[in-house]
């Protein structure tokens, strides 16, 4: 399914009924935001000649069915049931229902030119047949979802004379507003997300309308991942639909070879933006990987191992509302362990507020080998099914991260995880790409987050789960370039004159502006690019 146009993001229970009713079949369905939960959805479904309304949940760590199978993405939860009748989807009586035909959202035009699903080469034929030189249609990408192309007959010179020619134009689509800033216009920048926020129930604004851009680019990222579907792998995934992709995924190579899927673990590499300036170094790199099962834990160490991670981030308790969310992976303080080949030591522990840092002894059992120290760093502040109320304990944890990370000369990528792997796991790996953007680059480098987000979903699927998750992204950039601010005022000022800055300091709620407002983000100038085509004619249906 190479389309998202079955999310309807304005629908109502009763607009969705009569949808179905008037335009729909049995197995017609449609999905649309939840107007009773926030931040959850209802999948819409003709059965018959009746409707039927099922709920879907965004937890923050994952997208289920109240209690059924677990995805990364709403695209991907959609694509799993479509298309199977009577058998995957079932109503709690065990009656089937059947998702068989997606109910496309309204055209985005009623121009006669505008073509909808028409694929390429179905535009060429009907162009060659009905239209002459100068004919045009508009239709949507299939190779890439949310985009459209410009297909238009024209005339081309060989050396047998004019011949007519289908040519396909892309038309890239793209908000009005660019989601690029600078660092220090962040103020503003939310300042202008809170106040578009509506409460009306036909135009939602805000961040809401950010996040759901981004989402509707989820089509774009069903990269295969064929590994984790292997028989022999499958039993190693905490949730068997939030698998690694294919293209980025760890593969352990001290192995036993005999062993079908023995360099197999639920985890990717993400590496940061590589659109660095010149001079400011490499970006990072981590390990994004769901929490352990009791099973994996000794996989789990030969990753941590073979990569030189020195640096564990859990951003998860062990249990949660009473549901095990990562198996405990590390030994009681003082004590050691053997998991596989390598025997982990907890030699010491650090309780600080929110969160606990301990310094573990790793090394291989059956070899000579010097301990390697590994710093595992446990956030407990982070509430299931939500966000960290206000982000000032995220960025001192992060503080904390990053510190044993310099403190380590030559140390590998950061392993970071929390159940499934993808929501706070992806939260906090995009803020801390942007943090050190920022801390390597100074307050006057351009920020983008959506595109930060997108960069990272396409090595990990369904990095940043929730609106919650994205929004508080922003307010923790927003503390943290405050702060950073404000240093560099101090370092500036005589230190009579620091007293009375502080004094005149802006409040900590996330949502209030300092005494002086920052200076706006230059827009963006279109640059011309392409070829111009003139005199084109409209080729209706």
């Amino acid at each position: 399914m190479t389309s998202r146009r079955w999310f309807h993001p304005n629908l109502g229970g009763v607009e969705a009924e009569q949808l179905l009713r008037s335009k729909g079949q049995h197995g017609s369905f449609l999905a649309r935001p939840s107007k009773s939960r926030p931040g959850g959805f209802t999948l819409s479904v003709r059965r018959h000649d009746e409707v039927t309304h099922i709920k879907i949940q965004n937890t923050g760590d994952y997208y289920d069915l109240y209690g059924g199978e677990k995805f990364a993405t709403l695209a991907e939860l959609v694509q799993h049931y479509t298309g199977q009748r009577g058998g995957l989807l079932r109503e709690r009586g065990g009656a089937p229902v059947d998702l068989l035909h997606p109910l496309s959202c309204q055209d985005p035009t009623s121009e006669r030119w505008y073509h909808g699903h028409l694929s390429g080469k179905e535009a060429e034929k009907l162009l060659m047949q009905k239209g002459r030189p100068g004919s045009f249609l508009v239709r949507e990408s299939q190779s890439k979802p949310g985009d459209f192309v410009l297909s238009a007959l024209t005339q081309q010179l060989d050396r047998a004379g004019r011949q007519a020619r289908v040519t396909h134009v892309m038309i890239h689509f793209q908000p009005l507003k660019t989601t690029r800033i600078s660092a220090t216009s962040i103020e503003s920048r939310v300042r202008e997300l809170n106040e578009a926020m509506d409460a009306s129930e036909k135009a939602k604004q805000g961040f809401w309308e950010e996040f759901e851009m981004l989402q509707q680019q989820e089509c774009r990222l069903l990269y295969p991942r064929k590994e984790g579907q292997r028989p022999e792998n499958k039993p190693k995934n905490r949730y068997r639909n939030i698998l690694p992709f294919d293209t980025t995924r760890v593969i352990l190579r001290d192995v036993e070879d005999s062993a079908p899927g023995a360099d197999y673990i639920n985890a990717n590499y993400i590496r940061s933006d590589p659109e660095e300036k010149p001079g400011h170094g490499p970006g990072k790199v981590y390990i994004a990987t769901q929490g352990c099962l009791p099973t994996t834990v000794a996989a789990f160490w030969a990753m941590v191992h073979q990569e030189n991670t020195r640096v564990i981030v859990m951003t998860t308790r062990e249990v949660e509302r009473g549901r095990n969310k990562c198996f405990r992976y590390w030994p009681e303080l003082h004590g050691s362990q053997e998991y596989g080949r390598l025997r982990v030591c907890n030699v010491a522990e650090h309780q600080a507020q929110g969160y606990c840092v301990r310094e573990l002894q790793v090394w291989r059992a059956d070899q000579e080998e010097s301990p390697r120290t590994v710093k595992h760093c446990q956030y407990f502040g982070w509430p299931d099914h939500g966000v960290p109320a206000a982000p000032t304990g995220v960025l001192g944890f992060l503080d904390e991260v990053n510190r044993a990370q310099s403190s380590m000369p030559g140390a590998g990528p950061m392993v970071v995880h929390c159940s499934a792997g993808i929501g706070r796991t992806g939260t906090i790996i995009v803020l801390d790409i942007l943090v050190d953007v920022i801390r390597r680059q100074g307050l006057d480098c351009d920020i983008d987050v959506p595109k930060t987000i997108q960069h990272v979903r396409r090595q990990r699927s369904g990095m940043v789960q929730t609106e919650a998750q994205y929004k508080f992204v922003y307010l923790a950039l927003q503390r943290y370039i405050r702060g950073e601010q404000l240093r560099l005022r101090e370092q500036r000022e005589p230190p009579e004159e620091r007293d009375s800055l502080k004094v005149g300091a802006s409040p900590a709620d996330p949502g209030c502006s300092p005494g002086t407002a920052p200076s706006r983000a230059p827009a963006a100038t279109p640059e011309a690019s392409g070829h111009v085509y003139e005199n084109l004619l409209p080729l209706g249906p």
